[in-house]
């Protein structure tokens, strides 16, 4: 049976997360203050140091061999595991956080010395200088000739300032999650090119006393100024230290070897939490990726005196993304990165993947997540709160992926690698905020009017849910008519609008929803 969305189930979930967030409390974070399980309804105003490593080699794992098979998914995530672990270590040694280990990039958090200290800026981003080279350094001897295992090349962006610290998670899997301008800036300086090196943006350069340059990006710290960082920040550690204790961390905790088996659809009853290297989940699917456009400006734009609407704003909306994947199509959510939500999906069976369905329930569910987002923003716009310009940028490509969790007993990540996980973000930053773009191989193995449908630009604009379903039924897609004729049993009489079929896909007619 085809997987369906409509406004009026969409409509009662988006109310009731409002009613989460009627009250919210915006609190400056001081002293002794714990950023873990924040309560949905909370944030916090943190002034800190935001660091992102880039590991730029990890598609060249993924591309060692010819064929995306097990051999080069099992070296990939005995890579990232190696050095997920080296960094950790590194992290728990120097005071600093981490925020998020996302496939090839880390995001770490300096808070410390607090404001009340002295010169506290300073020496925070001094730290952070120094810790980057430390992972620099570590990283580059971590590798393992023998597992065929290269070191890791590393880019590092860093900047400081002011952001907000709100809930990231659900379900038993909750941690802080970092919204503003010092995570971003700081995250696009580490991914900006393939030039490594320790990138400061201008705020950050003036913490440490350094000259505002034109394009940070392209101006790595020198050896000397690294240095002058270092002496300052007088780590009790050495690169000589980390690989040492890492080394014996190995020995008494090996990396299982990791071994797959397929996760039967839908992709919602796949347990993260219980997956292990031996227990590791693999086979063709759909990875998708939908980023709110707009968010971080939007962030800068009301941290100081209209932070309740952020936090109002991100929780409906992250809220009703995932039930819309979850719920509404049965698939996964992995994790949310920031503003943006990552997710899996899979039509088939035990044994084998039904690509082409897979492909046009995607394509049905990039469209329900637009309909859902648009209908939370005018939800949030009637209520009178301020929800900025913002947009949904979805990006998705089907291939194989591996899903499993990284690092030691009690300390495991959650990861979802394979080639066209990194292609469905690409095609995703690829996107404005009103677009929806497909990967080629799900392109291909999409029907007919998939293809009419992403047209030779593989990019669509303004696609929601009835326009993707009512499209792809039109012209003789099978998952779309199966939904489309759902959708019309015992409806009532067909209302139009935008030359589109509206009222099938509301169930309780216009009236019901305050529509007229």
């Amino acid at each position: 049976m085809s997987k369906n969305w409509n406004h009026n189930r969409a409509l009662e979930h988006i109310n009731k997360k409002l009613k989460d967030v009627e009250s919210v409390t915006i609190k400056d974070y001081v002293r002794d203050m714990s950023l873990v399980s924040i309560p949905t309804n909370v944030a916090y105003r943190v002034d800190g140091v935001h660091l992102y490593a880039d590991i730029q080699n990890l598609s060249d794992m993924l591309n060692i061999t010819a064929v995306e098979g097990t051999d080069c998914h099992k070296r990939t995530l005995r890579f990232l595991d190696q050095h997920y672990r080296a960094v950790k270590r590194i992290l728990d040694r120097v005071d600093g956080r981490r925020v998020d280990f996302h496939s090839q990039r880390l995001h770490a958090l300096f808070t410390k010395p607090y404001n009340s200290e002295t010169d506290a800026e300073k020496k925070r981003v001094q730290r952070a200088v120094a810790t980057a080279q430390l992972i620099v350094d570590v990283l580059a001897e971590t590798g393992d000739d023998d597992q065929q295992i290269p070191a890791a090349k590393v880019r590092i962006g860093i900047d400081s300032g002011l952001a907000l610290a709100v809930n990231n998670g659900r379900n038993g899997y909750r941690e802080p999650l970092f919204l503003g301008d010092p995570a971003n800036h700081a995250a696009k300086l580490a991914s900006n090119n393939t030039t490594r090196g320790i990138y400061l943006t201008n705020a950050a350069r003036a913490a440490v006393d350094l000259k505002e340059v034109d394009a940070p990006e392209k101006s790595p710290l020198s050896k000397d100024e690294v240095k002058v960082c270092q002496d300052a920040a007088k780590l009790d550690v050495t690169a000589e230290n980390i690989v040492e204790e890492w080394r014996e961390d190995l020995k008494e905790n090996p990396i299982g070897n990791f071994q797959f088996s397929r996760q039967t659809p839908p992709l919602c009853d796949m347990d993260i939490m219980a997956l292990t290297p031996a227990n590791s989940k693999r086979q063709d699917m759909v990875s998708l990726y939908a980023d709110i456009d707009g968010f971080t400006a939007y962030v800068a734009d009301n941290i100081e005196d209209n932070a309740q609407d952020v936090v109002r704003t991100l929780h409906v909306l992250r809220a009703e993304m995932e039930r819309v994947v979850t719920s509404d199509f049965e698939g996964r959510r992995v994790r949310f990165i920031g503003d943006c939500i990552q997710a899996l999906t899979c039509e088939g069976t035990a044994q084998n993947t039904d690509e082409e369905k897979s492909v046009s329930e995607s394509t049905r569910l990039a469209g329900a997540l637009r309909s859902s987002f648009n209908l939370s923003i005018d939800r949030l716009k009637e209520f009178g709160y301020e929800s900025g310009k913002l947009g949904l940028a979805i990006g998705f490509d089907l291939g194989p992926v591996s899903v499993t969790r990284l690092g030691r007993h009690a300390d495991r990540i959650r990861c979802a690698i394979g080639r066209k996980v990194i292609e469905s973000e690409n095609r995703q930053c690829a996107c404005k905020g009103d677009e929806t773009a497909i990967g080629q191989a799900a392109y291909d193995a999409g029907s007919e009017a998939v293809k009419k449908l992403f047209g030779t630009r593989k990019k669509v604009a303004n696609l929601d849910y009835v326009e993707a379903t009512e499209a792809l039924a039109d012209d003789g897609d099978e998952s779309a008519k199966n939904a489309r004729v759902a959708a019309y049993a015992g409806s009532p009489a067909i209302i139009k609008s935008d030359e589109r079929v509206v009222e099938p896909y509301m169930t309780g007619g216009l009236e019901e929803v305050g529509l007229r």
